[in-house]
Formats: C-alpha cells, structure tokens, sequence
C-alpha cells in the first residue's frame, strides 16, 4: 500500500554486535555514527553441562529478535561484530562441536603442567602466562587433551568476533586483532602463527586471514527472511574490542603518537602507541596486542570493572570529595586483588587497610580511589608520557579522571565524548575506505587536588609492593 511503514524511505544505518564479558550490546548507528537504538542484555556463563561455556543460543535468540526491531527503524546495510579476547569457537558446518569455553575457568594443576612446555617464549609472543583461561593456548590444549574426538570433528578454530560473523554470513574468517591478544598462537614480534600453533598442528584450523573490515558476504538469505533486514546486508568480519577502541586514533598517527588509550569497563586496559616493548614485564600483565595493521602496541591492564563492583557493591552510590578526603585523611586503603584473574597483582590476597568504609557513599571512594592508583601503576610501568584519553564506562565516574590527572599532572587527561570506544571502533570499520570526517570531541579534565593525595599514594605503594 502506498503510504504504507514498509514503503517509506529509511535512512541507512548498521548496527554493532558488540559482547563484552559483563553484558552484550546491539547498536544501531546512523551514517554519522549517532545512536539511533540501543539494547542491552546480561552475558551470562552457564555453570551446567559439561565445564562453564557461553550462552550462545540464548544471545543468538536475544540478538535476532533485537534486529527485527532494529529493521523496522533503518535500512540495515551491515552488522559489525566486536567482542572480548581470550575466546574462540570450534566449528564445522554443522555448528559448534563444543560449548565455547569461559576463559574465566579454572584447570587442573596437570593440565597447566602439561601445558607448560608448549608456551612460545614471552619475546615472541608477548602473551604473559596468565590465570584460567586468560591464555587462549591453553584453552584449546584443554579441550583437545580431554575431548578429542570432539575436538577432531572440528573443521575451523574461530576467534569469538569471526565466530559471530560466521554464523550471519557463513563464510569463515580469520582476523589478527583477536589472534594477537594474549592467546600463545601468535608471534607478535614476526606477525605470523607462534611455534605453539606449529606444535600442536593446528595452523589448518585457522581459515583464511581477513582484515577487521572486510565485508564477509552478505547476511544468511533465511536470515534476511526471519529479521527483516535487507538481503544486500553485508556482514563486516568483525575485531577484539580493546582494539576497536584504538581505531580512531590510528587514523591521526603523527597527531597521537605516544598517546596513551585507557579503555575502561569490565577491563581497564591501558595501551601506550607507538611505545618500545622493552619495558614490557611478563610476570606484571603486561602484553603486547597486536593492532588491526598488524603492529605491536605495549598495553597493561586489571580487572577495574569487576574490582570496583566488588568495593563499590552492585548497586554503587556515588560519593563526594569530602568522602575521599576522608578515606585519605584515616588511611583506609584496598590492597589488591579484587578479582579472580588478572591484573599485575593477581594471586594476592585482596583486602583492607584500615578503618573500613563505613556507608555506600565511602565505598564508591574507596573503589574510585583503588582504581585511580592502579591505573596510575599501569601507565607508570608503561612508561605512559604523551596524552591520556579514557574512553568506556569509567568515564561517568565523576572523580576517576580528575584524580588521575592530579596524580600525573605532566599528562593531560582528556575525556572522550564516546562512552562506548569499541562501539565506535567497529562502526569505523563498515566506513574505513571512505570514513566522515567526524571531529573527535574530548574535554580536558580539572584536577581534583585532595590533600594527603600524593602522600596516600606513595604508602599505598609501600604496602601493595612489601606483600
């Protein structure tokens, strides 16, 4: 019918899958990268079966009826998938043929023994030998010593975001921003396969190596069907996401060289451009990603998002100045670690010095500061000197950065605009040929100059470091 919903013109838009380890996010971003509709859900691990796995069934379900909304809103012209590191999928053309993994899950003492031996040097890979499954060797080394016959069914090994990007297009990928994030099977250093994939034979999984923005195929025809978006959808083979959020600034690299790029939520990781990785320490959770142009970049990282929940409690109250002031004035600090894995304190035992925080408001200071130093750490160890811009959910912080600023005060720290980097990294790669001149917006932060500040940091120090 003429006139009718279906025959207006709609404006061209994609939408970003975009999983991160606490939540998965949908996207809809017009052609200037602005939001036109967003939804959120809980990624939850399931605990039964035969070892903690992903819930993929239930995201694809979730995800499916979310583009049906989405379509009806836009014309859909390309889905860009960006998730968290340390994960893959075995596949065949059947479908999975073993739940995706938890690289939060632990393994028996045996297995990390056997495993040992078969890590490439921390010169060649510059993947630290981290808890659980935080090596992504380590995890399909498990899966194939204890599941072999299913393992031997499998016809690929997907990184997760190509793992997303297959089941929407079918056609299987390969992409080096996921590979060269602490997994053990990359050689960073030469920017091929590691000596692990060459021990265990698992080079012929890996399907063809595809940049980040490669536009796969179009979307699956009974897909197209079932959501309403256009047949011509083009799905994009998608990236890591602490790298996505690294996009915009590797378009300006003369203008943001020795720029340091905290990306903040569940992880905060730091990342040093065009940094030497000879500062880089193995036994700190210090690393080397590699980059969608196949280059090094030295980062360092901790669990914030989880560690602040942990201080701050599920449902934080923010604090005032005066709260922190307080916390400094009584010595009351949190000694890491507040998470099960990661960070260059992890194994420690977390806890804390001092007076206890007495309501919610002191909590939320307590976090903010913990966060606040160990991100300073970070960047020290990192040899952090040019700019600082921090993107992600820490940004809503009210004092974070402020803090941080009046801790480094030779470093400008500047806020982005965008709350989400990896949203807007992966939008970048569905316009990188032709990408808008779109002007990042930053604000320069204030420094918020407590007093003790410089003090309560130095005896933070003594003690995390006298443990």
């Amino acid at each position: 019918m003429p006139g009718s919903d279906k025959e207006q013109i709609k404006q061209d838009a994609s939408i970003v899958l975009d999983i991160g380890k606490t939540n998965v996010k949908l996207s809809l971003l017009d052609a200037q990268a602005n939001t036109l509709a967003e939804q959120r859900c809980p990624n939850n691990i399931v605990q039964d079966g035969i070892y903690p796995h992903h819930d993929t069934d239930r995201i694809w379900s979730w995800m499916l009826h979310v583009f049906s909304e989405f379509s009806r809103i836009a014309k859909v012209s390309a889905i860009i998938p960006v998730t968290h590191g340390a994960t893959a999928a075995l596949v065949n053309d059947k479908g999975l043929v073993l739940p995706i993994l938890d690289y939060e899950s632990e393994f028996p003492e045996q297995d990390n023994s056997q495993y040992q031996p078969l890590r490439p040097p921390y010169q060649q890979s510059y993947s630290p030998d981290l808890p659980a499954g935080l090596n992504l060797g380590r995890q399909l080394a498990w899966l194939q010593n204890n599941y072999p016959h299913e393992f031997a069914k499998a016809s690929h090994i997907l990184m997760y975001p190509q793992y997303w990007a297959w089941r929407l297009s079918g056609i299987a990928a390969t992409e080096v921003s996921s590979l060269g994030c602490h997994t053990d099977l990359w050689n960073t250093r030469q920017q091929k396969y590691s000596s692990l994939v060459d021990k265990k034979g698992w080079a012929s999984l890996f399907p063809p190596m595809q940049k980040a923005w490669s536009r796969l195929a179009t979307i699956r025809p009974t897909l197209a069907m079932e959501t309403g978006l256009p047949a011509e959808c083009r799905i994009v083979c998608g990236i890591h996401d602490s790298n996505a959020s690294l996009l915009r600034h590797l378009q300006n690299a003369d203008k943001t060289k020795n720029r340091t790029v905290l990306s903040t939520g569940t992880w905060m990781i730091a990342a040093v451009l065009g940094a030497d990785q000879g500062r880089l320490d193995e036994h700190a959770d210090m690393l080397a990603n590699t980059n969608v142009l196949g280059e090094a970049v030295s980062c360092m990282r901790f669990m914030g998002g989880r560690e602040f929940a942990t201080l701050a409690g599920q449902k934080p109250v923010t604090c005032t100045p005066y709260d922190i002031e307080k916390l400094i004035s009584q010595n009351t600090f949190a000694l890491p670690c507040f998470a099960e894995s990661g960070g260059p304190f992890s194994g420690q035992l977390a806890r804390i010095s001092g007076q206890a925080p007495e309501n919610m408001q002191e909590r939320y200071a307590l976090a903010t500061l913990y966060c606040v130093l160990m991100t300073d750490y970070c960047l020290e160890k990192l040899g952090s000197e040019g700019d600082i811009i921090m993107e992600g959910s820490f940004t809503n912080n009210p004092f974070l950065a402020a803090l941080l600023a009046s801790l480094r005060p030779q470093q400008n720290i500047m806020l982005s605009n965008d709350t989400s980097g990896t949203t807007y990294g992966a939008w970048m790669l569905h316009h990188w040929e032709q990408l808008p001149d779109l002007n990042e917006q930053v604000d320069t932060v204030s420094k918020l100059e407590l007093p003790g500040l410089l003090a309560y940091k130095a005896k933070w120090r003594e003690l995390v470091m006298s443990r």
